[in-house]
């Protein structure tokens, strides 16, 4: 029996006048309209679009979305239970929430009067009370959430998303940041948004929608024809290379981005111009709000509406410092000293603008097939730091989920009465991404790439879908 010669992957470009590289950079130089088509996922996807509204510093879940009674009981008391090692060890007595939770929606579901605005939408939320993380440092915290594991150099879940469905819109990218109104990265720095060792094209690209340009050398500095041209010497190399090695990632990534970036040009100024939103839009989002984090919180809330509308993938919003410069101003929720005034400032900043993002987005018919996610990198303490802080809790703490296929007005684990540890279907960041992927239509075992000799993926070794938030 004779049996056909499979080729490998370097030898099918060898075999190729060109490879894909070029084949790509070609479509660029001859098609306005040329782009790499989205990529099938594994199963029928109940989202389309991802928009992580990471608050970075780490929110107090007992003071948002996990009330505690019988921290009001025990207010000011030596805690009941042994107190694990915190962040800088200057643990205090129990301290009772300074907010009031009351129930919303037809669901019941228990609100801090710190959301009045996201509460209008609470039987939209899935809220899972238990999740955990192994650090409890802002850095690690943040890399751990993003990529799964606590260091530099693994893709972040953006890029994951972007690499493994492929982006609906050939002149943006699959997976945006947004910043606005001076928001700063978080601890960590931008490998948070970076693709690490998946091909370049996937990384994350960063938008002030406030500024001009919105993009940092996004404006030609010559004419379309001299890009062309330059673009013909380019393809003239890359032909050469391609043709001498038989095909390389890296360039075949370089020629995307190459096209990427030549048709940001125009599609992210038409995109961060917002003439065309009616004022009653803008209010919705908290752009008139007099409070100005407030306002530039909700332009990026309404530029990734705008974002999903078009076509991109993944998009992050950015939460703004309450005062510049600080060590604090990555880590704004970060309150180890008067937490009822700063969650307060915080929550002023996000509220209406997510609140509105809901809206907007149910409004519109986009809710359906978008995912919203407010998480950050672990919990606060039960316990005082100080007088009147907590500290960083990774014992147990709440995020929640709304649209993209989730079962809103719900409730997913616990943690014991005081709010120190779960108890109660115990989960961690690999849970919550493979349940990410799963409503994206993606298995996270599935969907790996070879690096180091290994297969690796976005949750590790670990996760398992959490199937009592899906509807």
């Amino acid at each position: 029996m004779n049996i056909p010669k499979i080729l490998s992957r370097r030898e099918m470009l060898a075999q190729c006048s060109t490879g894909f590289g070029l084949m790509a950079l070609q479509g660029l130089m001859a098609s306005p309209t040329f782009a790499a088509p989205s990529k099938k996922p594994h199963f029928k996807p109940r989202a389309k679009h991802v928009i992580l509204c990471y608050m970075s510093g780490g929110a107090s879940h007992v003071d948002t979305f996990d009330p505690k009674p019988k921290l009001k009981e025990l207010h000011g008391k030596p805690m009941p239970v042994k107190v694990e090692r915190t962040q800088f060890n200057n643990n205090g007595n129990i301290m009772a929430s300074p907010f009031e939770f009351k129930q919303y929606g037809q669901s019941g579901l228990p609100i801090s009067s710190l959301f009045p605005t996201v509460a209008e939408s609470a039987d939209e939320l899935a809220v899972i009370r238990s999740l955990t993380s192994k650090v409890n440092e802002h850095a690690q915290g943040n890399y751990a959430f993003h990529t799964g594991f606590p260091f530099m150099g693994h893709p972040t879940a953006g890029a994951w998303m972007s690499y493994g469905l492929g982006t609906e819109n050939q002149n943006l990218p699959g997976f945006v940041v947004l910043q606005a109104g001076g928001a700063r990265v978080p601890h960590g720095g931008v490998g948070l948004f970076s693709n690490g060792y998946l091909p370049a094209e996937n990384q994350g690209s960063i938008i002030v929608g406030d500024k001009q340009p919105a993009v940092l050398n996004i404006q030609p500095r010559e004419t379309d024809a001299a890009q062309r041209s330059r673009l013909k010497f380019v393809k003239r190399l890359d032909t050469d290379f391609v043709k001498s090695i038989g095909g390389n990632n890296d360039v075949e990534a370089a020629v995307r981005n190459y096209e990427t970036a030549y048709r940001m040009q125009s599609a992210v100024p038409k995109l961060c111009d917002l003439s065309g939103e009616t004022e009653a839009t803008k209010e919705m989002y908290g752009m008139d709000s007099p409070n100005g984090v407030t306002a530039a919180y909700g332009h990026q809330a309404l530029l990734a509406r705008r974002l999903v509308e078009s076509g991109v993938r993944f998009v992050e919003l950015s939460c703004l410092p309450e005062k510049m410069g600080g060590g604090q101003s990555p880590n704004p929720w970060d309150q180890h000293g008067n937490l009822k005034g700063g969650h307060e400032n915080m929550a002023r900043q996000v509220d209406q603008p997510i609140g509105g993002l809901l809206k907007d987005l149910k409004g519109r018919g986009l809710l359906k097939d978008t995912l919203v996610i407010w998480a950050g990198e672990f919990g606060r303490t039960p316990f005082s730091q100080g007088a009147n802080g907590r500290d960083h809790n990774p014992y147990g703490y709440s995020v929640w989920l709304a649209g993209g296929g989730t079962k809103g007005g719900t409730i997913y684990g616990a943690t014991d009465e005081l709010g120190y540890h779960a108890t109660e279907n115990k989960c961690d960041v690999y849970d919550l991404w493979a349940t990410v992927l799963h409503l994206m239509g993606v298995d996270h075992e599935e969907l790996t790439y070879r690096h180091g000799g290994r297969d690796l993926r976005l949750t590790d070794v670990h996760g398992g879908v959490i199937h009592d938030v899906i509807a």
